[in-house]
């Protein structure tokens, strides 16, 4: 039997976001992220907030449903933990230079990072108590506005996506990727509801502030990571023999 040898063509970089769509999202994420906040911080959330914690729960303040339910939930913000967003994240960067994308690969790196840095600084800023008018259906600590699990699953599952669509030339293959990356990072939010372990307004304000900051880095951070391939590159490359001077032939 003969076995013939098959040529792997690494896929070409065919997309990147608009810097400018990308900066008009990340506005208006951030700007309803800030009224999010300022509601918060001035206690107009609270009739809100116990009513979305009460809304799906008995007279135990369990939510309704089965044993089979609360397992499922905690799978989906498994999804957002810190364990998993970061071995899916490191995944995506190693399989990004694989395939030669190292400037998607620094910039999935560098958003991921950012967004983390960004996400604590928010939560010391603003300090905000978790919920203790429910039980807590999983262990949860720190402070509770933005939700970190919201903030971080969709930095990284949404840099993800926009990484990845540049991988294909159809608009339809693209949205699709980016949708789902949205829809996943919007269930994780949900789950933390759910659990208990988060008031409404702090998941919401984490998935907006993780959204608007992926969308951000995005555009403002692409020649960043595209000036540290390059000095990676030239770094990497050996030095060039010297050219030997030219002799006159004797005699």
């Amino acid at each position: 039997m003969v076995l013939h040898a098959e040529t792997v063509q690494l896929p070409a970089r065919s997309f990147r976001i608009d810097p400018g769509k990308a900066l008009v999202v990340a506005a208006l994420c951030w700007l309803a992220f800030a009224a999010v906040a300022w509601a918060v911080t001035t206690g107009h959330t609270t009739t809100i907030d116990k009513a979305g914690l009460l809304f799906w729960r008995d007279s135990d303040l369990r939510p309704s449903g089965s044993t089979r339910v609360l397992e499922m939930v905690r799978d989906v913000t498994a999804l957002g933990g810190v364990l998993l967003r970061n071995l899916f994240a490191l995944g995506a960067v190693v399989a990004l230079l694989f395939l030669k994308l190292r400037r998607e690969a620094a910039l999935l790196a560098l958003t991921v990072v950012g967004g983390w840095i960004v996400n604590s600084l928010l939560k010391a800023l603003v300090g905000r108590a978790r919920p203790e008018i429910v039980p807590h259906l999983m262990e949860a600590g720190g402070d509770s506005f933005p939700s970190g699990h919201s903030f971080n699953s969709a930095v990284v599952y949404i840099a993800m996506a926009l990484a990845f669509a540049a991988l294909s030339r159809r608009e339809a293959v693209r949205y699709t990727i980016v949708g789902t990356a949205v829809a996943a990072s919007m269930a994780i939010a949900w789950s933390r509801v759910w659990l208990g372990v988060h008031w409404p307004s702090d998941a919401i304000a984490g998935w907006l502030g993780g959204a608007g900051w992926a969308f951000l880095a995005s555009a403002l951070l692409y020649r960043p990571a595209r000036a540290a391939v390059h000095r990676a590159e030239k770094i990497s490359e050996p030095d060039s023999p010297p050219h030997e001077a030219a002799h006159p032939p004797s005699g």
